[in-house]
């Protein structure tokens, strides 16, 4: 399958501005996550809006800026559909610039299903302490029989949603750039999909890993691995 991997990295973050480039032990952590990426053996793309990042991303990666504005990383994906480097490419796997510990396993999960079904495929793993459910920055997700049926922010159960998702490039093209009431409720960009009539499946994962989502999470992942 012609599958490249997507890492949208937009600077001025509402809840953490200069995230990218926020360094995690010796790189910054888009280069950690497209370092990450890179294991799996799919070509990675990393999709910015700011020159800093262009500037500061080694220049072995691909990046491809677009100064256009987008509401969220999955409309950044879809605007750079129109880029000639991603023509080749059919089906997308999309990695949220935020998930230094993504890992290729959980990356070839997502690929298999996404290729087996064809439908959009996310990953989720097991919530693993009270902290995390009642932390509104972890999402979570409700699933049945491998299907999705929400997206949140407020409750404590369910699993935990993992930033990846794999699609294809009409899966991606269908998303749009209106905003609908699902997502503003949860403030969750997946749940545009769901508005669109466009079914979401999910594979579950090992993850035990730090998500970058203020900049305390910064010091527990540079603990956690003694940088």
């Amino acid at each position: 399958m012609n599958t490249a991997i997507l890492i949208p990295a937009r600077y001025n973050s509402s809840r953490f501005p200069g995230k990218p480039l926020q360094i995690l032990g010796s790189k910054t952590m888009v280069e950690t996550v497209a370092e990450k990426c890179s294991e799996s053996g799919l070509p990675v793309y990393i999709l910015t809006d700011d020159t800093r990042i262009v500037e500061n991303v080694d220049k072995t990666y691909n990046v491809i800026y677009d100064e256009a504005p987008y509401d969220n990383g999955t409309e950044r994906c879809m605007g750079a559909l129109s880029n000639p480097m991603l023509d080749k490419y059919d089906f997308f796997i999309n990695v949220q610039g935020d998930m230094p510990d993504i890992s290729s396993e959980i990356i070839n999960s997502v690929y298999k299903k996404m290729i087996s079904d064809y439908r959009i495929v996310t990953a989720y793993t097991d919530i693993k302490n009270e902290a995390q459910k009642n932390d509104t920055n972890s999402v979570k997700i409700i699933v049945t029989k491998n299907n999705v049926r929400w997206f949140g922010r407020g409750f404590k159960y369910g699993y935990h949603h993992l930033g990846i998702y794999g699609y294809s490039r009409h899966n991606l093209e269908v998303y749009g750039k209106r905003q609908t009431e699902y997502e503003n409720l949860e403030q969750l960009e997946q749940l545009r999909w769901f508005e669109r009539g466009v079914e979401i499946s999910a594979v579950k994962v090992d993850f035990d890993g730090v998500e970058i989502n203020t900049p305390e999470d910064i010091k527990k992942w540079n603990a956690k691995n003694n940088k």
